[in-house]
């Protein structure tokens, strides 16, 4: 049987998850596209069902799943619709743009008994990712010590403002470092250049294990996201995927991509993938959960609260759910 998914939102992120599920997901089909623009929707569904209404989406009996791709603003409240109505739902990043929804959402899904909360952390599904951590748990560089992160973009958008460094960008190394390292993040401290761009963000974990990001919001040259792993034995990190090196006008080259699709077409694709599995089976993915989604999110804001006193804050996230063991 073929899952019947409902994308809110076609925007960058969104128009990408409506060509994955129509091009490259296997058990699942595009059944409708909410946009709050009637004309967007209808040029991203095609054929399929239109909507300007989120809500009436998640409520439509022509919908099995639901992927939101909306802005980040509403995302808690049609998490927790689509709870409500006991459809699964694949959520881009942010959960909830504060900690009290995400909170939440949490709430909702252990009170329905049910994980139905996936967050569209897709670094989780990138293969140099996934070969960092296998090597990490199979010892292959020793005990971690150091994790270095890199997160560059070549120019913020107009709407990137105020401390979104941290709550839209940096985010990801919450997630990504977590999940990489088997460790939890217990603290934190922000150092910062003029006009706050880049930051270096340091957080120690409950390992012991440093955790260290420069986040660029105005490279200028192009998408670079990067990562090492240093072992006591050794260190491993990624290597972007490319297809080709150029030799032209003396120089021996790839290339950055301006925007991180690109950089991680196939981590979306896999996620797709898992989760429409996962729909179909009741198993959760290795995604992130609505957990998972709330502490990146209380993160983010505890180190927002004390960026502007130069302060290390020590994290306080209260204890995981048995339904998320």
């Amino acid at each position: 049987m073929s899952v019947a998914v409902g994308v809110i939102g076609t925007g960058v992120m969104g128009s990408e998850h409506v060509r994955i599920l129509r091009e490259e997901t296997v058990g699942a089909h595009l059944a409708a596209v909410c946009d709050a623009s009637e004309d967007r929707a209808r040029a991203a569904a095609g054929e399929n069902r239109v909507f300007t209404d989120a809500l009436a989406l998640i409520n439509s009996d022509q919908v099995e799943a639901v992927v939101i791709a909306a802005p980040d603003a509403v995302h808690g409240s049609l998490v927790l619709a689509c709870i409500e109505t006991g459809k699964p739902v694949l959520c881009e990043k942010p959960l909830a743009v504060t900690t009290a929804e995400a909170f939440e959402v949490v709430e909702a899904e252990v009170a329905k008994g049910q994980r139905l909360v996936q967050v569209g952390y897709m670094r989780r599904f990138d293969p140099p990712y996934i070969e960092m951590k296998r090597v990490r748990e199979v010892g292959g560089v020793g005990r971690p010590v150091i994790l270095h992160n890199v997160h560059r973009n070549p120019v913020a958008p107009e709407w990137f403002s105020g401390h979104m460094s941290v709550t839209n960008a940096f985010v990801h190394e919450i997630d990504v470092s977590r999940w990489l390292l088997g460790s939890e993040m217990v603290s934190a401290r922000v150092h910062a250049a003029p006009g706050a761009d880049p930051l270096m963000i340091t957080m120690e974990t409950d390992q012991g294990e440093i955790v260290s990001t420069e986040v660029f919001m105005n490279c200028g040259y192009g998408y670079h996201v990067h990562a090492q792993l240093v072992g006591i034995n050794g260190t491993i990190e990624t290597a972007s995927p490319g297809i080709t090196l150029r030799n032209v006008s003396g120089q021996h080259n790839s290339s950055y991509p301006d925007n991180w699709v690109p950089r991680f077409r196939e981590a979306y694709v896999r996620q797709m993938n898992a989760w429409v599995k996962a729909v179909k089976t009741g198993v959760p993915t290795d995604g992130a959960s609505a957990w998972d989604g709330y502490l990146t999110t209380a993160i983010a804001e505890q180190i927002v609260a004390t960026m502007a006193f130069d302060a290390k804050t020590h994290f306080s996230v209260g204890s995981r759910p048995a339904i998320y063991d």
